[in-house]
């Protein structure tokens, strides 16, 4: 997924700097070209070597190297860099960079690269918050490093506050946001379901599916990585929500409902991939039901069709796509749901396949358009995500293109 991607991976003097090997060796897992720089207090954290045996190259260290084949020449380095982290980030180092100060390698490459800096604080809860070092951050964001928002908890010293570095897998998304796809999304807003809505009975049960939330997860990641505004509209999973997305998160079909169609408006793509109730109880008890003999009914009324109510208040050049989850008559039963719902795609699939359906880390669709069917072999739900995104940015270009020339300019008068 990264190769031909160069990041440069700047370690300050912090006990932080245990955790980023481990984030070398995810990089370069995705065939990332990874440079590390090092303050020279740095490296009484943790040994030069460590980086160059997992990179392949050499640590920079001293500006003045003169067995690096760039010598002094550190804008060499600044101009292959598709992405610049400073992890950790001590407060010297976020305070010489702030105020135009380089004297080793590490700040003269950050300070000649003109790619995204991330900048991962990493100190004492009392000196991160410093009105100084605050003030030196916040210069920085305003030059256009984008700052990482520390973790809350016990720190080197015993004390408990904020100031600690995120852990590698939290460093490891903010690369990857930056670097792992195209941004063709860029300046779209996306708003994505994903998970399953319960439906309560009693203060103790309720009515829902097997949905894990995974495929509207990876949308979500897929739209946010490809550098979209993404909104997650999300009701019961057990899994993280994806980072750098807005999360509302929900419980019944009814608050789904709300969520969606009072952002919709605003949303140029919409991707409902929640599995929601189509059936809530008609009444739901205050107290807990108690069993009896003999048989249980509930009634039961329809929820409010959240995809339809959208694809009849479509809004000109939104972008409509549903799911669909079969276990018969896939293509017909999909079809039929993309006229009455008035969609421009379904992705279909059918539970009876191995490897697609709930739950798993697979699945296989065959995306339904009013012009034809594209269906997707078994992949990853975040292979297919991309998918997904790809066919939808390219049915907008066409729409687009044939708006353009059936909507000719006026003649100036």
């Amino acid at each position: 997924m990264l190769k031909g991607k160069t990041a440069v991976l700047a370690v300050t003097g912090s006990i932080a700097a245990y955790k980023i090997p481990n984030l070398v060796r995810m990089l370069t897992k995705l065939h990332c070209d990874v440079q590390v720089l090092m303050t020279q207090n740095a490296t009484q954290f943790i040994n030069p070597i460590t980086f160059e045996t997992l990179t392949g190259r050499k640590c920079l260290i001293d500006t003045f190297d003169r067995n690096f084949q760039y010598s002094v020449e550190h804008v060499a380095l600044a101009k292959q860099a598709d992405v610049v982290m400073v992890a950790p980030a001590s407060a010297n180092v976020i305070g010489k960079i702030a105020n135009g100060i380089a004297d080793d390698m590490l700040t003269t490459t950050v300070m000649a690269c003109t790619c995204k800096k991330i900048i991962v604080p990493a100190m004492n809860h009392n000196m991160y918050h410093n009105p100084i070092v605050q003030d030196n951050l916040q210069k920085l964001a305003r030059f256009g490093y984008e700052i990482a928002v520390p973790d809350t908890g016990r720190l080197a010293n015993g004390d408990i506050g904020d100031g600690r570095m995120p852990e590698e897998g939290v460093l490891f998304q903010y690369l990857m946001k930056e670097i792992a796809c195209e941004k063709d999304l860029a300046g779209k807003k996306v708003l994505v379901t994903a998970g399953a809505t319960r439906e309560a009975l009693d203060p103790v049960r309720f009515i829902t599916n097997h949905s894990s939330g995974k495929m509207g997860f990876a949308v979500a990641q897929a739209a946010m990585r490809r550098g979209a505004e993404v909104t997650l509209v999300a009701a019961h999973t057990d899994i993280a929500p994806p980072l750098f997305t807005e999360v509302v998160p929900v419980v019944s079909a009814a608050d789904m409902f709300e969520a969606v169609t009072s952002r919709a408006a605003d949303t140029d793509i919409i991707i409902k991939a929640a599995a929601v109730s189509d059936y809530t109880p008609v009444t739901t008890a205050d107290q807990k039901i108690k069993k009896s003999d003999g048989t249980f009914c509930i009634e039961m009324k329809r929820t409010e069709d959240i995809l339809k109510y959208l694809g009849a208040h479509k809004q000109d050049g939104q972008f409509l796509c549903g799911f669909s989850m079969e276990t018969e008559n896939v293509i017909e039963n999909s079809r039929k749901k993309l006229r009455s719902k008035n969609c421009d795609m379904i992705c279909a699939n059918s539970l009876r396949k191995e490897g697609a359906g709930f739950g798993t880390d697979t699945n296989i669709l065959t995306l339904i358009t009013a012009d034809g069917e594209i269906e997707l072999a078994k992949m990853s739900k975040e292979d297919a995500a991309h998918r997904i995104l790809d066919v939808i940015i390219l049915m907008m270009k066409r729409a687009q293109q044939k708006q353009s020339v059936s909507s000719p300019p006026a003649e100036e008068s």
